[in-house]
């Protein structure tokens, strides 16, 4: 149905599916955000029409309309799926719906009709740089028809100012085409804990506070097998040290030995370190109880070779837990001085960088303070206003 009197602007919302991922988190709270204002009257002369594959069954203003599709028979969800999706199926959906701008939530296959402006958020450009990632003639044909797609689109969203310097890099784009819009995270992380949540998080998952907390996933890009060497030879020095009671490390993130080596396989390298009864496995983490588990670890740390943006980063300085991280790609971009840095390569740096923070009260206390100051500074309400302004010039 054409709506005349209104632009219609379609929306790729496929990741509303996947709420436990990055891109995930982004489309949920881009949408949420997006109603709010347009219940505000800040929207209200344009039609969103959310792609999407499965129904997200979300309350939403009059002014959107969900269409989910898929294909009749190969319902699998893979990436030969995902590349009919967005290559094939998505564009025809949006010619019949008479969009004439189109958004792209993530970086994907997806080339509109020329008579639709197309905007794309480019989050990383992971399989560039770390060409492990295409370990397979499917992954390779899905980056070839992702990189058609960001090239051939009119206008780059760049979460990140190291994203959009990695776009010019590896891709060759114009700058001129680019812009930067940082991300937030999820409302829950502003929220006030209370202490019946933080006690019911430590008795789900059997912890005292004061443990180094990791978490945002295992892959091989997360460094976790790093950490895990530098958190040995932290434990040697606090063993070596009489004064100090070494802290536990709990890790949490989907545990995917199968995987291997593409994602660590932390079970086994625990047992070859022969740390386990300093380390703690969680697994996935629901997300209503994270905010509890960032509050009640002494550290936060990430370790990760590189990242678009860092999300993880974001939710503990909200949080107001203090944070080391690494000196690489965005991680400094958004935690700026906020954090402790150590070099993810270096494992004696790292373990010091735990040693001195663990050991000092007052720079944990700067830390949180820092953070917290910081983290005021991202918003939905100005990611989706960047969108929108780029979606309708």
């Amino acid at each position: 149905m054409l709506y005349l009197d209104y632009m219609n602007i379609g929306i790729n919302a496929s990741f509303l599916r996947k709420p436990d991922t990055g891109i995930g988190q982004v489309t949920i709270h881009f949408l949420q955000a997006l109603a709010k204002l347009e219940g505000k009257g800040g929207f209200s002369r344009y039609q969103f029409f959310l792609y999407c594959e499965e129904d997200p069954h979300m309350t939403l203003p009059n002014n959107f309309h969900i269409r989910a599709f898929l294909p009749a028979v190969y319902r699998r969800d893979d990436l030969i799926r995902r590349i009919w999706w967005e290559r094939y199926a998505l564009p025809r959906h949006v010619a019949s719906d008479g969009c004439e701008s189109f958004i792209s939530l993530y970086q994907s296959a997806t080339v509109c009709p020329r008579s639709v402006r197309h905007s794309m958020v480019v989050h990383d450009m992971i399989p560039r740089i770390m060409p492990e990632y295409l370990n397979n003639m499917r992954k390779r044909a899905y980056q070839f028809f992702v990189e058609r797609g960001i090239q051939r689109s009119d206008a780059l969203i760049a979460i990140s100012s190291k994203t959009e310097k990695d776009i010019i890099r590896l891709l060759g784009e114009n700058p001129k085409r680019i812009s930067v819009a940082h991300i937030d995270v999820d409302p829950l992380f502003r929220q006030e804990i209370s202490d019946a949540m933080s006690l019911k998080t430590m008795k789900k998952y059997h912890l005292r506070p004061g443990y180094v907390y990791c978490g945002g996933g295992l892959e091989m890009r997360k460094n976790i097998d790093g950490l895990l060497r530098a958190y040995k030879l932290f434990l040697e020095q606090s063993k070596r040290d009489s004064k100090t009671k070494p802290n536990f490390l709990v890790i949490s993130g989907r545990l995917m030995p199968q995987l291997s080596p593409i994602v660590t396989d932390v079970e086994s390298l625990v047992r070859k370190l022969d740390i386990t009864p300093y380390v703690k496995i969680l697994g996935h983490v629901p997300q209503e109880f994270l905010p509890a588990l960032y509050k009640n670890a002494s550290l936060f740390i990430y370790p990760s070779k590189y990242e678009g943006f860092g999300m993880p980063v974001l939710e503990a300085m909200c949080v107001g837990t203090p944070i080391a991280i690494s000196k690489t790609s965005s991680l400094p971009e958004v935690a700026a001085d906020a954090a402790v840095y150590f070099y993810p390569e270096h494992e004696r740096d790292m373990a010091s960088v735990m040693r001195r923070v663990l050991g000092d009260k007052k720079i944990r206390e700067e830390l949180s303070r820092r953070g917290k100051a910081r983290s005021k500074l991202f918003s939905w309400n100005s990611f989706v206003k960047r969108i929108l302004d780029g979606a309708v010039k």
